[in-house]
């Protein structure tokens, strides 16, 4: 069996931490060994690789979460890195490619698809495994595990029997219910209906069999070079829906959808995180700060208060899956991004009357770590490093930087710095038409970038 990890999504739910570079699942806020904070990515690969899957498993996500993934659990962690967003049908498709067409997997081995942030116990694991069984003995196109409802949800889908069926037996799906309403999920529940979680199986060949049939490559650098002309559709109107023979595994252990700020606050590991207090006269109320400033919560309950460089929300915990649709228009790029090599933080950002534009970032950079070796054509940038000790490489020379050093960078000048200790500058871009797009990376590797420069005969000096 081999797992494909669906890593997406934009970050609505969760405004104003999550953002469309860090979303739900890369949010530090869960308790994991020795009372540290984790995330749910970090949560569910420990409990992979606890049921023996992180082996088997393939993490399937965007250009803008490599970086926070590798950051977070580690870098020989595999992806399938999708060159843009297209959905979920795309997203599997180009996955069962990879598989078949580099891997070089077997037509006939068993593929499960999952999210990578369910908040379960790892018997959730050892039921994905039991859908192999399932999936071969019964011949179907599908197999998927759903959840045991313990209340009846209007915010999940349902999985609906074909007939009657009995607890923790798998059974033939007649057809699917898209979040009911209460009293229908009452009745859906009573004919032993489950939560659609979004996990399900099928063997490899029932998949490139679709592609085939649907004109579409098989090979994956064929499929990645044409992604673009890929319908947005996901995979359950794409494939499972059209599905004709569909059987479900029901899973009757701990499962919770941490998606919004009143599901995700009942599993925390404290009720403050960052600056400031909360008042003893406040209940169930919660408080993420990730600003340098405190903030002081007095007299409310069943409140969450969340603050970053994104920006700041105030809701009662009842009222806050709203929040995705009232900030749809809102067109303000990340300001806090996560990266392999540290972290950078917008500070400040103006647009002049001449059209010209400046940003302003806190960039860190962990011990032992380096930027790539790049330039920028549209862009001049000034650095100022405040704390830390680094290697700086700037066009012909390799030099050391100190706290105090102020670098200019005009725009086409090739630089990337190195931290010996861990290493903060204030960098300063003005241009016009400042974007990440605006990068030409030539290394990435630091040791790649000193052999660049010993071998051209430039100057080295460490």
């Amino acid at each position: 069996m081999r797992l494909v990890l669906l890593s997406g999504g934009s970050g609505k739910r969760l405004w104003p931490l999550s953002n469309d570079t860090r979303s739900k699942q890369f949010l530090k806020v869960l308790e994991g060994e020795n009372a540290e904070k984790q995330s749910m990515v970090q949560r569910v690969w420990n409990q992979l690789e606890n049921v023996d899957l992180a082996r088997l498993s393939i993490i399937a996500t965007s250009k803008m979460q490599r970086d926070m993934i590798h950051s977070q659990i580690g870098t020989d962690v595999p992806l399938i890195i999708e060159p843009e967003r297209r959905d979920t049908f795309p997203a599997i498709a180009l996955a069962a490619s990879y598989l078949y067409s580099v891997n070089n997997v077997s037509l006939d081995e068993v593929v499960a698809v999952l999210p990578v942030d369910p908040y379960v116990d790892d018997t959730f694991f050892n039921t994905v495994k039991e859908l192999e069984t399932i999936l071969i003995s019964t011949s179907a196109n599908l197999a998927l595990m759903g959840v045991k409802p313990t209340y009846p949800s209007s915010k999940y889908g349902y999985i609906v029997p074909k007939e009657q069926a009995t607890d923790n037996q798998y059974f033939r799906v007649s057809h699917f219910i898209e979040k009911p309403n209460e009293r229908k999920a009452e009745e859906l529940i009573d004919k032993n209906s489950l939560w659609n979680c979004g996990v399900f199986a099928f063997k490899l060949r029932y998949l490139i069999d679709i592609l085939h049939e649907k004109g579409l490559p098989t090979q994956y650098k064929e499929l990645y070079s044409i992604y673009h002309t890929l319908p947005k559709i996901s995979f359950d109107f794409e494939v499972v829906e059209k599905a004709e023979h569909i059987v479900s595994l029901p899973y009757c252990g701990y499962w919770k959808d941490l998606g919004t700020w009143n599901t995700l606050t009942e599993e925390m590991i404290t009720r403050q995180i960052g600056k400031g207090i909360i008042s003893k006269d406040s209940n169930n109320t919660h408080l993420v700060n990730e600003l340098d400033i405190p903030i002081t919560v007095i007299g409310t309950s069943d409140i969450v208060v969340a603050a970053s460089p994104d920006g700041i929300l105030v809701s009662d915990k009842a009222s806050s899956p709203k929040i995705k649709d009232l900030i749809n228009n809102f067109d303000q790029p990340p300001m806090y991004e996560e990266r392999l090599w540290g972290w950078s933080r917008i500070l400040d950002y103006a647009t002049f009357k001449n059209g010209k534009e400046m940003v302003t970032k806190r960039i860190c950079i962990h011990e032992g770590k380096n930027s790539s070796y790049h330039f920028h054509n549209l862009r001049d940038e000034v650095w100022t490093i405040v704390s830390g000790e680094g290697e700086l490489a700037l066009e012909d020379n390799i030099t050391r930087v100190k706290a105090g050093d102020i670098i200019h960078l005009p725009a086409g000048k090739k630089h990337g710095i190195y931290a010996i200790s861990e290493l903060e500058f204030i960098e300063v871009q003005t241009g016009v038409g400042i974007s990440n797009q605006d990068f030409v990376r030539l290394h990435y590797q630091w040791r790649d970038v000193v052999a660049h420069f010993q071998q051209s005969g430039a100057k080295v000096i460490l």
